[in-house]
């Protein structure tokens, strides 16, 4: 059984998604980011970046255990040791790496500031940095958006991908990051076929905190 250290983020979602969609049996060992459980000795060895979310895969490479932090390198780690949501052939691999990279570099960093300013005080600073970072997480909405045209998935046909999984995870934040789907009519029928799948909806609801 795989160890998921984790909290109820963005980045913590993606990997219980993956966990469930993989069917891989994990327990939860919760920490919590608002009481800086985080930076607990512990937790650091297997996460030394102090960030959620790590896992420990006590049947890893060789049947001996494994740590993984970084949730962009859990979910290469998860796909490569089930087979799964990762294609083989050398282009489609590249296709579902790039869009990971591109959620883990923009989609992901981008709204999370949008959420850090919204919870400042009213303000010059805080108008200046919700302004900036909105504006970035709708453009990335946007591309987002044109990718899925007449697209199931972020970078596969016929099932998802770690990808899908990852962007998931952020996408299930919009309301907070304050970007509606009214004009990202493909944004929303991905997220509608994405939040269906039976096993996402196991990973969006396991208690994370």
């Amino acid at each position: 059984m795989i160890d998921l250290y984790t909290w109820n983020t963005p980045n913590g979602r993606k990997i219980s998604v993956a966990l469930e969609e993989m069917g891989l049996p994990y327990a939860v060992h919760t920490v919590n980011i608002s009481k800086n459980e985080q930076f607990e000795p512990a937790f650091l060895k297997i996460s030394p970046n102090n960030r959620i979310p790590a896992i420990i895969d006590p049947d890893g490479p060789g049947g001996q255990p494994i740590s993984v932090f970084e949730s962009g390198a859990i979910l290469l780690y998860l796909a490569e040791k089930t087979g799964k949501f990762l294609p083989k052939d050398t282009r489609g691999k590249v296709a579902v790496t790039e869009w990971l990279m591109w959620q883990m570099g923009g989609f992901g960093p981008m709204p999370g500031q949008v959420h850090h300013f919204l919870m400042q005080p009213e303000g010059p600073a805080r108008d200046y940095g919700f302004s900036r970072y909105h504006a970035e997480t709708k453009r990335l909405y946007g591309v987002l958006d044109r990718r899925l045209a007449g697209r199931e998935y972020v970078a596969t046909e016929g099932e998802p991908s770690i990808a899908d999984f990852a962007i998931l995870g952020w996408a299930w934040r919009h309301e907070r990051h304050q970007v509606p789907f009214d004009d990202l009519s493909n944004v929303a029928a991905w997220y509608e076929r994405m939040m269906a799948r039976p096993a996402v909806q196991r990973g969006m609801e396991i208690a994370l905190s």
